[in-house]
């Protein structure tokens, strides 16, 4: 064991004094590579032809696309784990208006399906994907069960700062 002390990557110090300093080294990295996720969704929308998209409207996209299935705001806010309903009915309406999804009012629900333009472009994104990010994995190192532990590390986090917010907000 060495006698150097533990070099701690943080982006706030005062997180990160006494026990589980690790939790803050981790949120420093969730930091980092939500910035580079949503730099790199961005990038590679504009590189598929849609350079005024947003990464909540790149994500509102790819999820509408999701199994060919219709979809509704509250489905989308679930699967997406967004609570503020306006942002992604303000990525709808904007994606709508672009000819990306179509809409349909049924009652007081309005379902969305990703129009033929839609998919196209989910197609192209899907090619640059994976010819810039996925085919660089297996020289970084990085294999499917190391993907597939990081997931579920992911979600299980998730559902700590799920609980923790709760929590916070009884206070």
């Amino acid at each position: 064991m060495s006698d150097q002390p533990t070099r701690r990557i943080v982006s706030s110090r005062h997180l990160a004094e006494g026990d589980s300093w690790e939790m803050s080294e981790l949120e420093y990295g969730l930091i980092v590579a939500h910035n580079a996720f949503y730099r790199w969704m961005t990038k590679c929308m504009a590189a598929s032809g849609m350079p005024e998209l947003g990464p909540l409207e790149i994500l509102v996209l790819h999820n509408a696309n999701h199994r060919d299935r219709e979809k509704r705001v509250g489905d989308i806010c679930f699967l997406l784990n967004i609570e503020d309903t306006h942002t992604v009915t303000y990525a709808l309406r904007k994606l709508v208006k672009l000819d990306l999804l179509t809409a349909e009012k049924r009652g007081k629900e309005v379902f969305y399906t990703t129009s033929d333009a839609g998919r196209d472009l989910c197609d192209r994104y899907r090619t640059l994907r994976q010819q810039c990010l996925l085919q660089g994995l297996p020289g970084a190192g990085v294999d499917g069960q190391a993907l597939r532990e990081a997931a579920a590390l992911l979600r299980g986090l998730s559902g700590q700062y799920d609980q923790a917010s709760r929590a916070a907000a009884s206070l």
